[in-house]
């Protein structure tokens, strides 16, 4: 392979371009690399085929070793295409406006065909594909905390208020305080909502769910008459369920 090299600049940085015997441009893969801000070049050099790679002997004063990786133009566009930078985009268009042309003007590359269809069609399926990543990684954030919540509950043995429990549900993006949680509670079927002496206690569905335990506590009247105040407390089980019920599956109406 021929050692005429030619750099090109794009957005300030040098990206050599080595021109072979039979015209091909074989592009220098970490300048490639560098302007696509991919920090492991060997990971890409050995996705490659390796009709798509080859080796250059630079002496262009460059420090360190003068073997370089280079890629031929279908080996360049591969880089391009399983590229997720958002700088794909624009490289591909500097490519093909600026480095491609210039090369061919020299005479030595003289064959200029269009863009090919499956290119096309690649890039347009990249674009969606960087789209579709930046919509699940913002979904993945926005879930984290109900992830951490839920793998730290689930072997809590910590039992809490149904107040604590609609902060917690607040953490999580749901609008409700403990007034409101308790009446969901109770419409839901998992609080008794007939009044009486067990207004508000857990059901029988809801004790054998594990979701709640009873805090019993013994209050003294001033005439000296006792009577037992039962409290519902939610389980770590409990705190679990109904995150995902309120804020995993939806909050309900």
């Amino acid at each position: 392979m021929s050692t005429s090299l030619t750099p090109f600049d794009f957005d300030g940085q040098a990206v050599r371009v080595v021109t072979d015997e039979q015209g091909e441009p074989w592009f220098v893969l970490a300048d490639l690399c560098r302007i696509l801000s991919i920090a492991n070049v060997g990971n890409v050099l050995a996705r490659l085929a390796d009709d798509e790679k080859g080796s250059i002997r630079l002496t262009d004063g460059t420090p360190g070793t003068p073997n370089r990786a280079t890629v031929n133009e279908a080996g360049m566009w591969t880089v391009i295409l399983r590229s997720d930078s958002p700088a794909a985009e624009p490289v591909r268009r500097w490519v093909t406006h600026d480095v491609l042309p210039a090369i061919r003007k020299t005479g030595s590359y003289a064959v200029a065909p269009a863009l090919p269809q499956d290119y096309a069609t690649a890039l347009r399926a990249l674009a969606a594909e960087v789209e579709q990543r930046a919509e699940l990684e913002a979904k993945v954030a926005a879930d984290a905390p109900k992830v951490i919540f839920a793998d730290a509950v689930a072997t809590s043995q910590t039992n809490i208020l149904v107040g604590e429990l609609a902060k917690i549900l607040r953490g999580n993006g749901v609008e409700v305080g403990g007034t409101r949680l308790f009446e969901w509670l109770r419409r839901d079927g998992y609080l008794i909502r007939r009044e009486g002496s067990d207004w508000n206690t857990p059901t029988q569905r809801s004790m054998e769910l594990g979701l709640f335990r009873i805090k019993e506590t013994a209050v003294t009247h001033s005439d000296g008459h006792v009577t037992i105040s039962k409290t519902p407390k939610v389980t770590g089980k409990g705190q679990q369920y109904f995150l995902n019920r309120y804020a995993g599956a939806g909050v309900p109406a």
